[in-house]
This record gives structure tokens, sequence and C-alpha cells, in this order.
């Protein structure tokens, strides 16, 4: 199973189905993408601030292992290095992003794949401009007539 953190962008109209369309789903974990092509899978997410960053990390690492004398297999186990901890962080460089740039984090959804993620979420997702209350989770297992949920009776029902 994997988690996935759940980001609403900024609000552009008032078609609820056109931003829930926008929402974007983060998978934690190892990335393999950002690994074996950083500054590409950087691009790609339009990481703009993380990738000037890993330029200026790449460049100062450059040249501290120069300035120290190092010989090009130090040179070449830093890159791996910086590389395995850009795939480790990949998701947290992702979430703080989306944070910066004003988008709301939504909650984590649990599901084996990013389809039964959205899914799962977008039943129990209720839109912050709806006039409704939220139903707390209580409401949402609780039956409309005087039936029995599990071996549990409606408090005040007929016994």
């Amino acid at each position: 199973m994997a988690v996935y953190s759940v980001y609403e962008p900024p609000q552009r109209g008032n078609d609820a189905a056109d931003h829930a369309e926008r929402f974007v789903f983060v998978r934690d974990g190892f990335s393999w993408a950002a690994f074996a092509l950083g500054p590409l899978w950087m691009l790609r997410h339009r990481l703009w601030l993380v990738l000037v960053g890993y330029i200026v990390v790449l460049a100062a690492l450059a040249a501290g292992l120069h300035l120290i004398g190092s010989r090009g297999g130090i040179g070449t186990w830093a890159g791996l290095l910086l590389a395995f901890l850009i795939g480790l962080e990949a998701a947290s460089l992702r979430r703080w992003t989306f944070m910066r740039a004003g988008w709301k984090d939504r909650g984590v959804v649990v599901a084996d794949d990013l389809e039964a993620a959205e899914r799962r979420f977008f039943i129990g997702w209720t839109p912050t401009t709806s006039s409704l209350p939220p139903r707390s989770p209580a409401a949402r297992l609780r039956p409309a007539g005087n039936d029995v949920v599990g071996l549990f009776p409606q408090p005040g029902a007929n016994r």
C-alpha cells in the first residue's frame, strides 16, 4: 500500500468539477526518476527553486572537492549520494513547493495505486465552498433508518 498526500490548488472559478481535477496526489517513498534523472525530474514537476538549489549545491560540491584535490572517484560517489538524497526527498520537495505556492494540504490517503487513492479521497471529500457542513465519519456510518449496524443498534431505537 502506498501513502499519498493530497494538495488542493488555489480556487480559480466556481466550477467544483474543474477544481477537483486540479488536485495533486504526491506519493511518499523513494523516487527512481528523481534519483536517475534529477534535473529533468525537477523540470517536469516545475520545481524551479529546487533545481536552482540543486545546481548551487552541485557546483559547491564540485568546487569543494577540487579545492581539497580529490580524485574523480570521490566526485562520482559524492554525486551519487546527492542523487540518492534527491530520490529520498523527492516527495518532500514537491510538498514544500506546493505549500510555498499556496496550495492547501487536504490530508493523506492510503491506497494500492493512484486511481484507488483518488477514488478513496473524493468519496469522503466535501468542497469547502459548499454551504453544507462537512459530514463526520460517524454520520457516514450511521444508516438512515433504525437498522442495526453490525451488532450495535441505533441509540434511542426500538429494541
